[in-house]
């Protein structure tokens, strides 16, 4: 018989848990903000000694930090904006993230076709980005352990079959890394609650902050519209991302523009629409940018965009011109074009770009244009706001963010142990990923390796689900790389509150294919509902309201409708 895993024990990783620490307990800091950076802050904090709480207003990661790109790179076009540091920076914390948490974070080579005329390339541009991958292999890109080379039109081909044969004259490959942004913005915090004894909660908004001789001294926060909680805090850190303003003016009672959100959208297709085995980097004709195109499973996902948006922050929107504009990126250079028709998924997220860094930041320059560095900054009052930056940089924002509540607070370890810190999922990994590791736990091998793709050495705990009930291994929908015990878990120890926060972020279902995650919404609400405590009428309330958002989210972007039997449970 085989042996089951060793199931994880009750965490504190919990919403009720942590509500009541906030209510009765003092903290060195308050972090408001549970995107990566929020969590990255809280990881720091805690790690250095320091009582941390970490709070947010809607779900963790549910803004910018689950609406990436998805990459871990240094940023080859930076080096055009002649930003060498910042690449610098960027490929030093790319090997941290491969370091520090390999089920997340994985190398990914990267296709740069090279496109001509009559088999000729123009000299020039082929010498720029020659010159432009030594220097990123030199400026740290070798850390991954390969470096750029040039390649033929047949091996070009062989990565993405469907590049024009007429313009296509060679290529040149070269790595970085990607991850799930989401997934790595939990198991941040969930190092933090439970490696280093913060306390983190969603859905709670700060609605007031509470001050004592104009000094902040803690937080009024709203706990599912039943009454306040007021919490004592030190000092407290603005970490919301492209909502920054929104804190400050709580703060400082007007109205800063410090942000200038850009928008930046993605669509998913099936792999069979557009195949490729690596990451491809396509130009957009008549524009000075590029897009990516990157296999996902059984899907590829291909953005951004890189525009000024004024709309509001809770709700950026893929729109018609968006889609049009990714898709005729493509077609440019492939022979089977993509129509909206193809799109099974698409997400828009808002980059919080500074306003004005060093003086670049005027509204005639492109948001593409402006810096991707990061900057931290004290109010008269003591609330530490960082803003702008990137997913990449996250670890060093949030150093560079609690060496300043170290010097405002006179206490808390002076250096940031983060660097060669261990996230939650990196240990215990290698046992499970031995030969002979699906005979001796009873769970078919693709099982395995999807979790512990995904959770790491924490997959033990998916992987007793399985053996105890083999139903759990089964997929969420039909061709879903989604199993269902990830639903379970999910409720039980990842603190998800609604059926969008496991489909969306725990899961990314929604991401890939709207269709199938509207499928699977019903029997992913019936497991979940338990863990939740929902009733039945609840469960139903769920259903609708997720399948209601992803319809609003396919007719912005003039996407058709979900099925109509998808329409009801």
């Amino acid at each position: 018989m085989a042996a089951s895993p060793t199931p994880l024990p009750p965490t504190p990783f919990d919403r009720a848990h942590a509500l009541d620490r906030l209510g009765d307990e003092p903290f060195d800091v308050l972090v408001v903000g549970g995107g990566i950076t929020g969590a990255g802050v809280a990881l720091d904090a805690a790690a250095r000694g320091l009582k941390t709480a970490l709070v947010e207003r809607g779900d963790f990661a549910c803004g910018t930090s689950s609406k990436s790109s998805k990459l871990v790179h240094g940023g080859l076009r930076y080096l055009q904006q002649r930003e060498v540091r910042l690449v610098y920076e960027n490929l030093a914390e790319r090997q941290r993230l491969l370091r520090n948490a390999p089920h997340l974070v994985s190398p990914l080579p990267f296709l740069i076709p090279l496109f001509g005329s009559d088999g000729v390339v123009n000299r020039a541009v082929s010498r720029a980005y020659s010159s432009a991958l030594w220097l990123y292999d030199l400026t740290g890109g070798l850390r991954i352990g390969r470096r750029h080379r040039r390649i033929g039109v047949e091996e070009a081909l062989a990565h993405v079959p469907t590049l024009r044969t007429d313009r296509l004259v060679a290529g040149f490959v070269y790595y970085d890394a990607r991850t799930d942004d989401a997934r790595l913005t939990l198991a941040v915090a969930r190092t933090a609650v439970l490696d280093h004894g913060a306390v983190a909660a969603n859905y709670v908004p700060v609605t007031a902050l509470l001050k004592d001789d104009g000094r902040v001294r803690g937080a009024r926060l709203d706990v599912d519209g039943t009454g306040p909680i007021e919490v004592r805090a030190s000092a407290i850190v603005n970490a919301t991302g492209v909502w920054a303003d929104h804190v400050r003016a709580l703060d400082e009672g007007a109205d800063p523009r410090s942000i200038r959100p850009a928008k930046g959208i993605h669509v998913s297709v099936r792999r069979d629409k557009l195949p490729c085995d690596i990451a491809a980097v396509l130009p957009v004709p008549s524009d000075r940018r590029s897009v990516f195109v990157v296999p996902w499973g059984d899907e590829v996902y291909v953005g951004t965009t890189d525009t000024d948006y004024s709309g509001p922050l809770d709700d950026p929107r893929c729109e018609p011109e968006d889609v049009d504009y990714v898709l005729q990126a493509v077609n440019s250079w492939v022979t089977r074009p993509l129509s909206p028709d193809d799109v099974t998924g698409v997400w828009a997220g808002l980059r919080p770009l500074l306003a004005d860094p060093g003086g670049r930041g005027s509204r005639r320059a492109r948001t593409a244009d402006l810096s991707r560095r990061h900057q931290v900054s004290v109010s008269p009052s003591g609330v530490i706001s960082v803003t702008g930056g990137k997913l990449t940089t996250y670890r060093r924002m949030a150093a560079d963010t609690v060496d300043e509540v170290v010097r405002l607070l006179g206490r808390g370890r002076r250096r940031s142990p983060t660097g060669s810190m261990p996230l939650r999922g990196a240990a215990g990994m290698a046992e499970l990923q031995e030969d002979g590791a699906s005979a001796r736990l009873g769970v078919d091998n693709s099982v395995i390796g999807h979790l512990v793709g995904r959770y790491g050495g924490e997959a033990r705990a998916l992987l007793a689900m399985v053996h105890a009930d083999p139903t759990m291994g089964e997929p969420l929908a039909p061709g879903s790389p989604y199993v269902r015990a990830e639903a379970v878990y999910a409720a039980r120890y990842e603190m998800a509150h609604t059926l969008d926060d496991v489909l969306s972020r725990r899961l990314r279902a929604t991401l890939h294919d709207h269709e199938a995650a509207a499928e699977a919404a019903p029997d992913v609400a019936g497991l979940v509902a338990p863990d939740l405590g929902w009733t039945p009428a609840e469960t139903d309330r769920q259903i609708a309201t997720f399948r209601q958002a992803v319809d609003l989210d396919r007719a912005a972007a003039h996407l058709a409708r979900l099925h109509a039997g998808h329409q009801g449970r």
